[in-house]
């Protein structure tokens, strides 16, 4: 079995951030727990939300956590997947759509 740099027992160690800055670190917890409570939108749809994000941004902790979390709310692996394209579109997008600053910068230049 190969190591991997991301080790997922790591990810039971998260809340020990706090150790090193006590204050910021609880206030981030304060804050993530506030930020997933229900409300306008519901703990199942922030779920999926927090799933897309957390392909688009790479984190593999995030990855586990929001699938599991997922499956214990019920998501499907077809909305699962659903939503990871969704991420993936708004991503690849935002790549894109930085290719006008590159066509610009090129006729400036080229000129």
């Amino acid at each position: 079995m190969s190591k991997s740099y991301y080790d997922p027992a790591d990810l039971r160690k998260f809340g020990e951030i706090t150790e090193w800055s006590k204050e910021l670190g609880e206030k981030f917890f304060d804050y993530y727990g506030k930020v997933f409570e229900e409300g306008k939108l519901s703990a199942r749809e922030k779920s999926l939300i927090a799933l897309a994000v957390s392909h688009v941004v790479k984190c593999p902790y995030c990855i586990d956590a929001y699938t599991k979390d997922g499956l214990q709310r019920g998501i499907t692996k077809e909305e699962m997947m659903e939503a990871v394209h969704a991420g993936a579109a708004i991503e690849s997008g935002a790549t894109l759509v930085h290719g006008v600053q590159m066509m610009n910068k090129y006729k400036k230049l080229s000129m």
